[in-house]
């Protein structure tokens, strides 16, 4: 093994091979480019529970939470009661250099850590309004809704920064100082009713895909147990673009494939643009948490009304049912 085929004590195996297909990188490139922004992604990392989407050779990708039996006993960990599923998940904590290599050597190519740390697990550091674009429809239609975002927190005397998705949105992140997942949850459903309506035209709040309009989609349910990607975390796409930080001056213009593993570290030089626009932490709104306790969380009330969807056409097939019996003829037959 080669001296550059260990760093920081992890070995480092197959770098020369494509990262994945359509990547149009090898794992070496994507080693390099994740230990060069080592310390500008670690703060965003650091004593969260960590989801990690891999992508194995000859293997359909896939996200990971439990981290595997194979995991080096150094790398730390932490147990997290998944509601869901009723079991204990132990979740990997990547508070280092050599964990992160040790991921990105396992091909963990995104970096999906949780809204809390996890010696405060109910007081998340962040409200997070994620920023979908219609399917088809131009990336500049998501960074116009982000500036509505903007607008609604001005309104409220809060403060955000701005990044790309690194897929084809945006995430708007507020960092937020003592308040529960419950104030940070329903500050955030009000906070993105209260920017659909400064454009009802080009932004909504729908959960349910089909009744968006072609609008773009104001997601309020990343909160509580959520995670959102990192900074400058690559994503499992062609050409591997990156999860990167945007100036609110400059929204014109940019294109996710803008930023990938290739380009990301001569545009930031010396720089941790995501650390310099990061507001401090603020005090949520009162108004903001009291209106948006007023609001049904997204996908409760989504739920809610795909069971009466399902009853109403089950309702209606049976009264069909009925029909059709009752012009039939009567059964004569012995």
């Amino acid at each position: 093994m080669s001296k550059d085929d260990i760093r920081d004590g992890v070995p480092l195996t197959n770098l020369d091979q494509p990262l994945f297909e359509g990547a149009g990188a090898t794992k070496r490139e994507f080693v390099d480019y994740l230990d060069a922004v080592a310390d500008r992604m670690l703060p965003g990392l650091r004593a969260r529970p960590l989801s990690v989407v891999r992508i194995l050779r000859g293997q359909e990708a896939f996200m990971q939470k439990n981290v595997p039996k194979y995991t080096p006993e150094w790398v730390k960990t932490v147990p997290v009661w998944a509601e869901a599923s009723k079991r204990e998940i132990s979740y990997a904590l990547c508070d280092d250099r050599p964990t992160l290599l040790w991921f990105a050597n396992q091909r963990a190519v995104e970096y999906h850590p949780t809204l809390y740390r996890i010696d405060q697990r109910d007081r998340p550091t962040h409200l997070v309004l994620d920023i979908d674009p219609p399917e088809g429809a131009a990336f500049r239609l998501a960074l116009q809704a982000a500036l509505l975002v903007r607008q609604a927190l001005a309104d409220a005397g809060m403060q955000g920064a701005v990044k790309t998705s690194g897929a084809k949105g945006v995430h708007v992140l507020v960092p937020v100082a003592d308040a529960t997942t419950e104030e940070v949850a329903a500050a955030t459903r009000a906070l993105a009713v209260r920017a659909e309506r400064l454009d009802p035209e080009l932004a909504t709040t729908a959960f349910v895909r089909d009744e968006r309009e072609g609008k773009v989609f104001l997601d309020s349910t990343r909160a509580g147990g959520a995670t959102v990607v990192a900074a400058y975390s690559p994503r499992l796409r062609p050409g591997v673009p990156v999860s990167y930080p945007l100036s609110w001056d400059e929204l014109d213009g940019v294109e996710p494939g803008d930023f990938t593993v290739h380009t990301a570290l001569a545009l930031m030089a010396e720089a941790d643009p995501w650390a310099d626009r990061m507001p401090e932490p603020q005090p949520l709104n009162a108004a903001l948490v009291e209106e948006g306790r007023l609001i049904p969380v997204a996908r409760v009330a989504a739920m809610h009304e795909g069971k009466r969807r399902a009853r109403a056409r089950r309702e209606s097939a049976a009264s069909a049912g009925k029909a059709g019996a009752a012009d039939q003829p009567p059964d004569t037959s012995e």
